[in-house]
């Protein structure tokens, strides 16, 4: 733990990772309180039938999301042996716990008991928990995984569905901000070691992620719609996140833009999420992912 060199730029990196640590132990939260405090303030959790069925199943993925979270950033604190970002993952373990028993009562409270995940979620979730390189487990959780759930808390909360929840996900989308920094000031120093057929594995992990990921919200979409929130809508606000998530990543790494192969991913992700949630003018299935996929390779040839 205390024989690595490192340079000016790991310093830097290790220095913020530290403060993650201390940042998340100043603004932690009791959740048996603040849960309480907002049932009592919005004189309970009231919700009609339709809505608490969609609702529950959609945040049946975020309770075992942090289930998994909490289960994965464990593994993280064990086999990190960097004394900042260890810090930073056992801070990030105990948040998630706290995530998950408070999302539980929450659900409870509002008397739906949670149900198993379908395969798509559960595959989503499980190959981040059970994937063994350290690179592979923040990309999938900390920038994948995380800003999904990031995505889906401020949808959620934008539509004020419950007025409890609003609130109660404020206190959520703090936490997992910070958890996203992991992923940002850690994964630099661990792709600097790489191999480039390492780098090539981290890529075909990050595809596999991506692709469970639009699986799942796809398989949410029915629910989404009946809380009037729109399923292209999620995946806009959860592109928009992912990518600064990333453009900030590069930077530590010191490439400046999209790498071009990252570029080539976002065209094909884009026309993808296209033809599975297409837009009111644009619903010909078929016709319209293949448009959309000849739209992004003759960018591509133009950028050549």
């Amino acid at each position: 733990m205390f024989d690595v060199e490192r340079s000016a730029a790991e310093a830097k990196r290790a220095a913020k990772l530290r403060h993650l640590y201390h940042r998340g132990q100043d603004l932690a939260w009791d959740g048996v309180d603040v849960l309480a405090s907002l049932v009592e303030k919005h004189g309970g959790i009231r919700v009609d039938d339709k809505t608490r069925n969609a609702l529950g199943r959609v945040f049946d993925l975020i309770l075992w999301g942090e289930l998994a979270a909490w289960r994965i950033s464990a593994q993280l604190a064990d086999q990190i042996v960097d004394l900042e970002p260890k810090m930073a993952a056992t801070r990030q373990a105990h948040d998630e716990a706290r995530h998950f028993y408070v999302m539980y009562d929450y659900l409870t409270g509002m008397g739906y008991k949670p149900q198993p995940l379908g395969r798509v979620s559960r595959t989503l979730l499980e190959s981040v928990i059970t994937t063994k390189p350290l690179a592979h487990k923040l990309l999938g959780m900390q920038l994948q995984v995380e800003t999904m759930a990031l995505t889906l808390f401020q949808a959620v909360r934008e539509a004020n569905i419950e007025p409890v929840l609003t609130e109660l996900l404020l206190y959520f989308e703090k936490d997992e901000a910070r958890h996203v920094g992991l992923g940002i000031q850690y994964l630099p120093t661990l792709a600097e070691k790489m191999t480039r057929r390492q780098g090539l594995g981290l890529l075909r992990f990050q595809l596999t992620v991506i692709a469970w990921s639009l699986g799942s919200l796809k398989a949410l979409e029915p629910d989404l719609v009946t809380l009037g929130i729109g399923p292209r809508r999620i995946f806009e606000l959860g592109r928009g996140k992912q990518l600064l998530a990333f453009l900030k990543l590069w930077e530590k790494m010191g490439i400046d833009g999209i790498p071009y192969t990252r570029e080539l991913i976002l065209r094909g992700v884009n026309s993808v999420a296209r033809a599975l949630f297409p837009e009111p003018h644009d619903r010909d299935g078929l016709g319209s992912f293949l448009r959309a996929m000849g739209e992004a390779f003759d960018a591509d040839l133009r950028a050549r």
